[in-house]
């Protein structure tokens, strides 16, 4: 946690310092004319979110305008399938999330390669679950639910907003763990799932941050525990899943890719404006509005950890010998 603050404050530093470089000396070579950040998904989710977020920041820095463009479908493959089409100049990127991983082991015949298209630029936010119950669930901790879980075998239900979402992955990596037998249910979109876990159709469901936090904190939802190693600020009464499941982690998190072959100088110059915005304090603010945390690493640092989520998630999906819907 203090490396974390300490990276962080440098950032600061360096943010705080960008300003006095003028937009045309950022632009002279790179942009040249208007970017498209390509979010391969409806508008409105929490990726699409970050990103609108972020381009305001991108625009002013770099003296072109960042144009969020959504394609969704094919559980992310359409959109990301265009950016690894697209030139690898720079001017057309790939908003990022988890489900690209997934996506990596979920799909057998997919037409592109992710892990090898994509080169990673930087992260934007990562986010907490959160293991949520109806109140009238008859469990309060998550050692109760264990139990309850156990004693009720095969007569529960876990809900997500589809397979290979972050609230899935999660849920099949708590069944994994703690041997409990419960049912995925997927669902076209959280909210919906949300709606059916209210009213008692489907027991627990590991929410985002940005829907739980609402629902949890106007008493509609129970948190048994958050997914991250550590406690969430925004509910710091809530202990995490892994002080009852030691070793268990799962979060959202986001970045910005682009075109493998795009030049080192594009990808550094995008890294380090957009590592800028993350410590700006507006951006900051309206992050832990939504849940988040800025998601700080290098170029390399995020290639690194997207191949340790490739094989922590791809254990997870053999295992349950999950597919695509």
């Amino acid at each position: 946690m203090a490396h974390s603050r300490r990276k962080l404050l440098q950032l600061a530093v360096s943010a705080a310092a960008m300003p006095v470089i003028s937009c045309t000396a950022w632009a002279q070579a790179y942009p040249s004319r208007p970017v498209r950040v390509i979010v391969a998904a409806a508008a409105g989710g929490a990726n699409d979110i970050i990103m609108r977020l972020m381009a305001p920041w991108l625009s002013e820095r770099l003296g072109q305008p960042f144009i969020i463009e959504n394609r969704p479908g094919g559980s992310n493959n359409i959109g990301t399938e265009a950016v690894v089409r697209a030139s690898a100049d720079g001017h057309t990127l790939l908003a990022m999330s988890g489900v690209n991983v997934v996506n990596t082991v979920l799909f057998d015949k997919l037409s592109f390669n992710f892990l090898h298209d994509i080169a990673p630029i930087a992260g934007t936010m990562r986010t907490p679950l959160v293991m949520t119950v109806a109140p009238s669930f008859p469990a309060d901790t998550v050692p109760e639910f264990i139990a309850y879980a156990k004693a009720n075998r095969g007569r529960l239900n876990f809900a997500s907003g589809g397979t290979g979402t972050g609230p899935h992955m999660a849920g099949e990596l708590f069944r994994k763990m703690t041997g409990v037998n419960i049912l995925h249910v997927p669902y076209r979109g959280e909210g919906i799932a949300l709606t059916d876990l209210l009213g008692g159709q489907v027991q627990v469901m590991f929410n985002s941050s940005i829907v739980a936090l609402e629902s949890v904190r106007s008493g509609k939802l129970r948190a048994l525990g958050v997914t991250t190693a550590e406690r969430w600020e925004a509910l710091p009464e809530v202990p995490t899943v892994s002080e009852f499941v030691p070793g268990f982690e799962a979060r959202g998190w986001f970045g910005v890719g682009a075109p493998k072959d795009t030049p080192t100088e594009t990808i550094d110059k995008l890294y380090k404006a957009i590592n800028a915005g993350l410590v700006d304090p507006r951006i900051f603010a309206r992050f832990a509005d939504l849940g988040g945390t800025p998601f700080l690493v290098s170029p390399s640092e995020l290639r690194e950890f997207i191949a340790a989520e490739a094989e922590k998630w791809g254990e997870v999906i053999r295992v349950a010998n999950i597919k695509p819907e």
